[in-house]
């Protein structure tokens, strides 16, 4: 099984090396890295190039983009994986052995995703958890409850974005959760639960960088609970919010 992981970047070059240190030291043999920068004007691009001379599994564009999830459509329209999964530039995965374990997690043709769990940890010290996102096995009645998994944890099949399209670039926040709900809403297909922590994240992400971020997202969730057409809305997004405050102290 090929697994094509994407990363977008600009202007990452304090974590941008890290990031691909994490997935070029990964056991698992067949991975396409395809890194999709957005015209960096730091020395990004001369770290990227400095890997590509070694490893030629790392494939990479830079050009201007409309935003990160942008670049993360292109990546995918680029993937010839049978997985696609994700890894932001300010992050890395929580062991070398992560997609060997969720290779064997796809187990039989008849699973589509695997998503596991999740840490948030200190921009400068990653020793220091902040946030400990634990999923749980689906079931469609989540989705009313506001549950999805951490999208950077989601690795899905390649068929499954040419079933169900690419991030929505109307969203400048909350695309991701946006193609989760068409995804998870698609009760043909079969998802594996990982119970453990696939990804390292560091906080300041651009949907809890600041209040206005914080309400950006709020508002733009709603819209694609309504727009996914999942009953009570509202209720939904207060669940939703809710349910991050445990994670808080879980760690």
């Amino acid at each position: 099984m090929k697994v094509s992981i994407i990363t977008a970047t600009y202007n990452s070059e304090k974590t941008i090396e890290d990031c691909l240190k994490s997935v070029l030291n990964q056991d698992y043999d067949s991975i396409e890295y395809i890194i999709i920068d957005g015209a960096s004007t730091d020395d990004t691009l001369n770290i990227i190039e400095k890997f590509k001379q070694k490893h030629d599994n790392v494939i990479s564009i830079s050009e201007p983009d409309k935003g990160i999830y942008d670049a993360l459509n292109k990546g995918i329209e680029k993937a010839t994986g049978d997985v696609v999964g994700f890894l932001h530039s300010d992050d890395f995965f929580a062991s070398n052995e992560t997609i060997s374990h969720i290779v064997e997690a796809f187990g039989t043709t008849k699973v589509d995703g695997v998503y596991g769990d999740l840490h948030y940890i200190n921009s400068t010290n990653s020793d220091k958890i902040v946030r400990n996102w634990k999923s749980k096995p689906f079931s469609d009645k989540l989705l009313k409850q506001g549950w999805m998994p951490a999208h950077p944890t989601l690795f899905l099949k390649k068929k499954v974005y040419n079933t169900h399209g690419l991030f929505n670039i109307k969203f400048k926040i909350a695309a991701d959760y946006d193609l989760m709900l068409r995804i998870f809403k698609d009760k043909k297909l079969h998802f594996n639960y990982l119970p453990e922590v696939i990804t390292k994240m560091r906080v300041g992400g651009a949907s809890n960088r600041s209040l206005k971020n914080i309400w950006l997202k709020t508002r733009e969730d709603y819209m694609a609970v309504k727009g996914n057409n999942i009953s009570h809305p509202a209720l939904v997004i207060c669940s939703k919010n809710l349910s991050k405050i445990p994670q808080l102290f879980k760690k």
